[in-house]
């Protein structure tokens, strides 16, 4: 018998009634249903959780932060009303509570009343945190309150965001202003500069000013010294003085009375020549002397009368220088009676002038001293001044100078300072396409799976008639393998036509999904021959295995590590990566390394089937003459 005539007798046993045509058909639509209906089902979740019902409350009683108030809660709600991520209802606490216990709600988030209060007490004595309530009920859903724990952190970051813009824009404008404030100290810095410096400059001054003033005091004080010293005598000798020009006055003064005398006689003689001449020219007359010979006497008496003039002007000259002399000599008396009594009050005075010469000299040294120090005092202010500007300026240069615009946009990138960029090698697209290629795989083996419930793994009569261990294998695979085929090529469109899910290459993708197919019915049907109804048995032990290593899901690396060193055991996993080669654009050269295992597993199979067929041409087993189990 021929393998072509072995497919056409099985053909038409499967199909010789109309339930057996039924029975076919149902479970060549097993894969399809498994496959389709589930991927349909998780298509894109992520789309629809607007449809999540979720309750908020609202309780928060806002905050007064400086004169300006801020409600936080309500913010928050209005921007996860208008976000729209869920279906939220804005609820009371009582309300939110009963219907997450009944059900009517997935999850509620609840803001507290202190909320606001909470999130601004940094600024205070008594920081704490905010808190936000996530209440779940895992009776309703796990995954609800999974999404929910998920959604509480994004509440969470946008919450965190929110505040830190807001506190980075006060922390930005308190920058501001602290700069103006210390441009307006660095120009004060300046000017304290600048005058530290003329003050310097006039201590300096100062003090060689004052130091010449101390000099000069020391000398004076010397002097005064000197003279106090020297004129300490002057009283007696002024006294003295007087004394003796009053006795000068006294005897000049007699002089000059004696002198007035002489000076009054020689006038008065002076004056009597006249008459005297007259007389005696009368006297000549009368005695009978011609006027010839009394004028010749008279010319004898003149030269006497010219000389006794003569003498009259010296002697009234005298008399005046002497009654000069005599007033000079009281004036002198006077002066000296004058010096001496003020002499007395000019050495009090000299005295006094020597004492505070020295208070002077005392005084001066001191200033001098006080001046250095103060000279010294304002180079030391000076020094801290200039470094003071200095501060001030590297201050200022260090804060950089921006605008509104700028520190809002500076606000911005604090509050969220990091943005994800993602880079993908391959992607899916949508949940569902992630899923596709392990229900794909899950699919190919429960469509094999459930074919050998009404498929003969062999012809028992081409094994006992015809002896041929291979041409028996490839006929019982073959229509395994043909059926199985099909329902690949169904579901691929399925999974490209009616689902929508992209696939980069769609030969190698449906190429892949045929190989598979072909070689689980090469395994079910080794499993079936060597092992009877006890190998179906393990073909489906085998695809829960599979199910749990193939890391459809997870990562097979989080599997536990027996179970994780089984995941290159099976073939299933090799299936589930090539699949995701060519859906999402891989790499083929790694499909390619997977196709090659799936045809090293389809070798296999078929060769240890074809050594079950041999073994079952030469001997019968018990388990051979036993009715099977199945069907």
């Amino acid at each position: 018998m021929k393998i072509f005539a072995m497919l056409r007798a099985e053909f038409a046993r499967l199909t010789a009634t109309p339930m057996a045509k039924l029975a076919l058909l149902a479970l060549m639509v097993v894969p399809l249903l498994y496959g389709g209906l589930y991927l349909w089902a998780n298509q894109d979740p992520y789309e629809n959780l607007d449809q999540v019902p979720v309750a908020l409350v609202v309780d928060d009683e806002g905050a007064t932060v400086g004169d300006e108030y801020t409600n936080y809660g309500d913010e928050i709600a209005e921007s996860l009303l208008e976000d729209a991520t869920f279906s939220w209802s804005r609820v009371s606490a009582a309300s939110a509570r009963h219907g997450v216990e009944a059900g009517d709600f997935d999850f509620s988030v609840t803001i507290p009343r202190d909320f606001s209060e909470s999130l601004v007490s940094s600024q205070g004595k008594d920081p704490h945190q905010a808190e936000v309530v996530l209440t779940t009920n895992d009776a309703n859903s796990y995954l609800a309150s999974t999404i929910g724990e998920t959604a509480i952190k994004q509440i969470k970051q946008q919450i965190v965001s929110q505040v830190n813009k807001e506190a980075a824009t006060r922390m930005l404008d308190a920058i501001a202003e602290i700069r103006v404030n210390l441009v307006d100290a660095v120009d004060g810095a300046n000017q304290l500069v600048d005058g530290a410096d003329t003050a310097h400059g006039g201590a300096s001054d100062l003090a060689d000013g004052l130091k010449t003033l101390s000099s000069g005091a020391t000398e004076l004080s010397n002097g005064l010294d000197e003279l106090q010293s020297k004129t300490s005598s002057l009283p007696n000798q002024t006294k003295a003085l007087s004394d003796g020009a009053y006795q000068v006055a006294q005897g000049n003064q007699k002089v000059a009375d004696a002198a007035d005398a002489v000076g009054a006689a020689s006038a008065e003689f002076n004056n009597a020549l006249p008459g005297v001449r007259d007389d005696i020219s009368a006297y000549l007359t009368e005695q009978g002397f011609d006027q010839e010979q009394i004028d010749a006497v008279l010319a004898k008496l003149d030269p006497l009368g010219t000389k006794a003039d003569a003498v009259n002007g010296k002697v009234q000259s005298t008399v005046s220088s002497i009654d000069e002399l005599s007033s000079g000599a009281w004036q002198v008396s006077n002066g000296a009676k004058t010096l001496s009594d003020a002499m007395p009050a000019l050495t009090a005075g000299i005295n006094s002038a020597a004492d505070g010469a020295q208070q002077l000299e005392d005084g001066a040294k001191t200033a001098h001293d006080g001046s250095v120090t103060l000279r010294d005092g304002l180079s030391t202010l000076l020094d801290g001044m200039t470094e003071l500007r200095d501060g001030l300026q590297d201050g200022v240069d260090q804060i950089p100078d921006s605008s509104k615009e700028l520190r809002a946009q500076q606000a911005d990138t604090i509050a969220d300072p990091v943005d994800l960029s993602t880079a993908a090698v391959t992607k899916a697209g949508t949940y569902g396409a992630g899923l596709a290629p392990f229900f794909v795989a899950l699919a190919a083996w429960i469509g094999i799976y459930a074919l050998f419930l009404i498929v003969k793994p062999v012809s028992k009569r081409a094994i006992t008639a015809m002896r041929a261990p291979l041409r028996t294998t490839l006929a019982g695979w073959l229509m395994p393998a043909g059926l199985g085929a099909i329902q690949m090529v169904a579901l691929y469109f399925i999974v490209s036509g009616a689902l929508g899910f992209q696939v980069h290459q769609p030969w190698g993708a449906f190429g892949i999904m045929a190989l598979s197919s072909i070689t689980f019915a090469a395994i079910i049907l080794a499993l079936n021959v060597w092992f009877g109804s006890v190998g179906q048995f393990l073909g489906l032990v085998m695809m829960v295995v599979q199910l749990v290593t193939a890391g459809g899901t997870f990562p097979w690396q989080t599997l536990p590590e027996p179970l994780r060193a089984l995941h290159f055991a099976f073939p299933m996993p090799y299936t589930v990566d090539a699949l995701r080669q060519f859906m999402y654009g891989g790499s083929y050269q790694a499909a390619a390394n997977d196709a090659l295992v799936l045809v090293g597993w389809l070798v296999g199979a078929l060769l240890l089937t074809a050594l079950g067929v041999a073994r079952m041409t030469r001997f019968r087993t018990m388990r051979d003459l036993e009715p099977s189990l199945i069907g």
